[in-house]
């Protein structure tokens, strides 16, 4: 059954949580859009739960919770919940009171994973720009793509044999055994993590070491740097330009079509073709390296590309966000469906820590 956000004063409590809060504290702006996106949402979470049962933690304050952990760059569910218990300012914004009891935190992770199972990611981070003071600052003619490299949570000793050939260790070896990879050829046609099966090993570039891995995509649209979709893939040579199809697809229904910015790894003739047969105009940086390029002076010769190529690197300023403070670097979740959810989430997190100055310099 689904909890209640409904929040009530205690009657002998002598602390105002509102009153210890600065006036001018940014988490008070973003609070105002989350709970606005929440309200929004609130049909989407009675999907989620029984009409009847005992009472669950508010999906509300759920993702509440959820965005301190990726504002404030918490480690773990054991440690939000510490931090719930001492922090006034984490129960002012989460909306407990100084009396509310803390949730336990197996209970915490039990009741998240019933969002991990739902969209709640995707449409979230898609009801914060719906909001009226959001909206009008995006660009819907004007983006960028760009991938990121998510590594998983497994280690390389997990990466064994399809066949079991590598299961048994060694006697006496412990639970740590010494692996040593030297000439042994692996692949994920013929191996597989025994601790996440859907991450793949992946390698970013030329000589860069091989790791097990997701990829994270990102669309931003090139106004005010937002992120306005998000999604992830297992790792391969063609999922960043599948992505940046799929996530360009719904908006590039203008008649006066629209511009998609991206580095040279979208140089591909298949690539650029969809994207005019879609009337999007490529902007993709050149890849004269060895080869022809498929962008030609059709495109380069207006003034517009070059904006797009330098406004387009902004998109980094996001990824580094997310896999430094939010903690996307290294997921802490398996499994593509659950890795998804989180790196959606952060993207959200990443557009609602900007708003409260962008909203700021355009009020």
């Amino acid at each position: 059954m689904r909890g209640s956000d409904e929040q009530a004063g205690r009657l002998f409590s002598y602390v105002d949580l509102e009153t210890r809060v600065r006036r001018d504290h940014p988490l008070r702006a973003i609070r105002a859009i989350v709970n606005d996106a929440l309200s929004a949402l609130a049909p989407d979470f009675a999907a989620l739960y029984s009409k009847t049962g005992r009472p669950s933690i508010a999906p509300e304050r759920l993702l509440r919770a959820m965005l301190l952990q990726a504002f404030y760059s918490v480690r773990s569910g054991r440690q939000l919940m510490e931090r719930l218990d001492t922090d006034l300012l984490f129960r002012w914004f989460v909306g407990l009171s100084v009396d509310d009891a803390v949730w336990d935190a197996t209970v915490f992770s039990k009741n998240r994973d019933r969002l991990l199972e739902g969209a709640i990611a995707a449409q979230f981070l898609a009801a914060v720009l719906a909001r009226p003071r959001v909206k009008r600052l995006l660009s819907n003619e004007h983006f960028s793509v760009d991938g990121t490299l998510i590594e998983a949570w497994a280690s390389m000793k997990s990466f064994k044999p399809r066949d079991g050939s590598g299961d048994e260790p060694p006697p006496g070896s412990g639970r740590n055994t010494e692996v040593d990879f030297k000439g042994e050829k692996r692949s994920n046609e013929s191996h597989a993590s025994t601790t996440d099966p859907e991450a793949k090993l992946y390698r970013k570039g030329a000589g860069m070491e091989a790791r097990l891995a997701f990829l994270g995509h990102a669309l931003m649209e090139n106004r005010s740097g937002l992120i306005v979709n998000a999604c992830l893939t297992p790792a391969d040579g063609q999922a960043e330009r599948t992505a940046a199809l799929v996530m360009i697809e719904p908006l590039a229904n203008r008649p006066s079509g629209v511009t998609l910015g991206a580095d040279k790894g979208y140089d591909a003739r298949v690539f650029v073709n969809e994207l005019r047969s879609m009337n999007v105009r490529p902007h993709v940086a050149q890849n004269n390296n060895g080869r022809r390029s498929a962008i030609d002076r059709r495109t380069t010769r207006h003034p517009g590309y070059a904006v797009s190529q330098r406004i387009r690197k902004r998109i980094e300023e996001a990824f580094g966000w997310m896999k430094t403070v939010a903690g996307q670097r290294k997921t802490r979740f398996r499994g593509v469906e659950r890795v998804a959810w989180s790196f959606a989430f952060a993207a959200a997190a990443y557009n609602l820590i900007r708003l409260p100055k962008l909203m700021g310099e355009t009020a």
